[in-house]
């Protein structure tokens, strides 16, 4: 299993809106992602890995745990290129669970052992890898 994390503006799309998605057995494609590096990323999931679920920009903190239920596929909301193609590719997802307390980003970036993650390194790229020892720190330190 791989993880990543995954960035939403939480007045557009919040993890509780995914909580009530899922809730209701739907899953979300996560779409609208128009950076190649993101979509690559997104390309690599399988079904099954988990991300962080990331409010950007208002909050600035990983909130909770979600899986990918559905492999990378073309994104509803592209248009096509010249050549009649859909460039733009996403997964879909369903929440798994809320962290009991939120991590924010300035906990993270004090956090020496963090210094390497692509939260840090790459703050403008919308979907990012974490790795095994990343993920497990988080985890703890967001109660879990």
């Amino acid at each position: 299993m791989a993880y990543w994390l995954m960035k939403s503006e939480p007045d557009v799309f919040s993890f509780d809106d995914l909580v009530a998605k899922t809730a209701k057995g739907e899953a979300e494609e996560w779409h609208g992602v128009r950076n190649y590096a993101a979509r690559n990323n997104m390309r690599e999931m399988k079904v099954g890995d988990e991300a962080f679920f990331y409010h950007s920009n208002i909050g600035k903190d990983i909130v909770g745990i979600m899986k990918i239920v559905a492999p990378a596929h073309p994104d509803s909301t592209a248009e096509l290129n010249a050549k009649g193609e859909v460039v733009w590719e996403c997964v879909d997802v369903q929440s798994v669970k809320p962290f009991p307390r939120p991590v924010s980003l300035a906990e993270i970036k004090a956090t020496p052992e963090l210094a390497g993650l692509e939260l840090v390194k790459l703050s403008r790229l919308s979907v990012s890898k974490v790795s095994d020892a990343e993920w497990a720190l988080i985890c703890k330190m967001g109660g879990l």
